[in-house]
């Protein structure tokens, strides 16, 4: 069950490395990038129905959407910056770091590992779920965790679509060339994939790097 030792790519061209020394667990460090849609949009739709039958009216319905999806990439945020870019000394929070993060940043175009598996979000997604309805009730809390849900889907999407798509609308350019500088130029910066809204808060747009976006 082990993280086994990264082979470094022998070539720029290479896209991908083994993780786990146990066949079955390195199968299911993979997944498809159309999974999460397929599996977490029926619950959305069921969670949200659920929500209007136990009283939700539409405005108060639409305003928790809306919450939920800005609480989502304050949650994309925190997790990419304090989580995922977090390096410990020890031999274990290092390899903890490449299981996590490292492994995406070393191979960038692997396209079994830009989105997170099934087995990461569905734990994360009960918590969730449960966590929203205790405190706010199943008319405010189901439409919070689908704004919440509909967040996650554009960041998996959005980090899917940056790396493997030609974006041709000028958002599209935009939010690829601004993730690029997180990936390519050193800067440490830039942690918001689907929104730069949480890097302006905090002050991490990395704007020193500018000069240095096409490199």
């Amino acid at each position: 069950m082990s993280a086994a030792l990264p082979e470094r790519p022998a070539s720029a061209r290479a896209e991908t490395c083994q993780m786990f020394e146990t066949p079955l667990i390195e199968r299911f460090s993979r997944i498809h990038p159309a999974t999460p849609f397929v599996f977490w949009l029926p619950i959305l739709g069921y969670v949200g129905h659920q929500a209007l039958g136990e009283g939700a009216r539409w405005p108060s319905f639409v305003g928790m959407v809306l919450a939920g999806v800005i609480l989502w990439t304050f949650a994309e945020y925190t997790l990419h910056r304090w989580v995922f870019h977090h390096i410990g000394p020890r031999p274990w929070e290092r390899r903890m770091h490449f299981v996590l993060h490292g492994v995406h940043h070393d191979f960038p175009q692997d396209s079994d590992r830009l989105v997170m598996p099934l087995g990461a979000s569905i734990p994360l997604g009960v918590v969730f779920y449960f966590l929203f309805r205790l405190v706010l009730g199943g008319a405010l809390g189901g439409p919070l965790f689908v704004g919440y849900g509909l967040g996650y889907l554009a960041y998996d999407g959005t980090h899917y679509a940056v790396h493997h798509f030609r974006m041709g609308s000028r958002w599209g350019r935009w939010i690829k060339r601004y993730h690029m500088i997180h990936h390519h130029t050193g800067v440490d910066a830039r942690y918001g994939v689907s929104s730069p809204l949480w890097d302006w808060v905090f002050g991490t747009t990395g704007a020193s790097a500018q000069g240095r976006e096409r490199t």
